[in-house]
């Protein structure tokens, strides 16, 4: 039987041509048999997708694992660090997704954010043809310009992992953008030169997040970790980064089983927790 990727319209929004009103029907076997069927809810207008879902999860909303809420305007995304996700209405991929990975200890956090950013990787190498990094821990860079961003917020219940929700902003058919990011931004467009359908981009997307959460599950820590690292933008590479508010050169060696970034000054190295430690583009 094959899947269904259902479109609920929020709003009472009503689509363009890039986003018909008919269930997209997905062949069988796309998510692994990981989920047995995937909602894709529509807003028109909302701040965070990410708070969004946790409000509904907050209300005790039945939702099923692999549902995905999905702005067409999402005004106020958030990255990591608390940094805002610009996003022009009606030309990214802006979305959030409900997992429920009860199978991993809490410690194994990291994985999680793993999978998924190589799941994203690998989508947009096989769209753009080209070769994708990840500037750690999941910022997504196409050469020197950032292409997308993942934030993934995971709800705890005592030492049980109750669900992620995994924030994804892809920049798509969005070719202008504010002046303090633009030197440093790209898109999908920009790289093919051509607008392309945001519902077929999701679509694909959402079967590599659902094959990379599938190996996940199978517990294949050391491909997915040693993937990841061979993905890491500026890995091998002597570069300044900001320690304490001091800008110190060092080379990016690699990432800890727990995600921490290992550099090395000299000879030495060390590891750093995302609040300790800053990229200098």
């Amino acid at each position: 039987m094959a899947d269904f990727l259902f479109f609920i319209i929020k709003n009472n929004y009503s689509f363009g041509q890039c986003y018909p009103l008919i269930p997209f029907v997905l062949q069988s076997n796309t998510f692994s048999g990981l989920f047995e069927g995937q909602n894709v809810i529509t807003l028109q207008r909302v701040p965070s997708t990410n708070e969004y879902l946790k409000e509904e999860l907050s209300k005790s909303t039945p939702l099923t694992e692999g549902t995905v809420i999905m702005a067409v305007d999402q005004y106020a995304g958030r990255g990591q660090k608390g940094t805002l996700w610009q996003s022009e209405p009606g030309k990214n991929l802006t979305f959030s997704m409900l997992l429920t990975p009860a199978f991993l200890d809490p410690k194994h956090q990291f994985m999680l954010t793993a999978a998924i950013t190589l799941a994203v990787v690998h989508w947009l190498e096989s769209v753009l043809g080209v070769v994708v990094k990840v500037k750690w821990p999941n910022d997504i860079y196409i050469g020197d310009k950032k292409i997308g961003g993942i934030l993934i917020e995971n709800i705890l219940k005592g030492n049980q992992w109750k669900s992620a929700i995994v924030g994804i902003g892809i920049n798509v058919n969005q070719t202008l953008f504010p002046d303090a990011i633009r030197e440093h931004t790209t898109s999908v467009k920009q790289i093919l030169h051509r607008d392309c359908q945001i519902p077929e981009l999701l679509t694909d997307l959402c079967k590599q997040i659902g094959q990379a959460y599938f190996s996940l599950k199978a517990g294949r820590f050391e491909t997915l970790l040693a993937s990841y690292e061979q993905r890491l933008y500026r890995l091998g590479e002597l570069h300044p980064f900001l320690v304490d508010g001091v800008k110190v050169a060092g080379v990016l060696d690699g990432v800890a089983e727990t995600g921490r970034l290992r550099i090395d000054f000299n000879g030495h190295l060390v590891d750093f927790d995302i609040k300790e430690i800053a990229f200098v583009i």
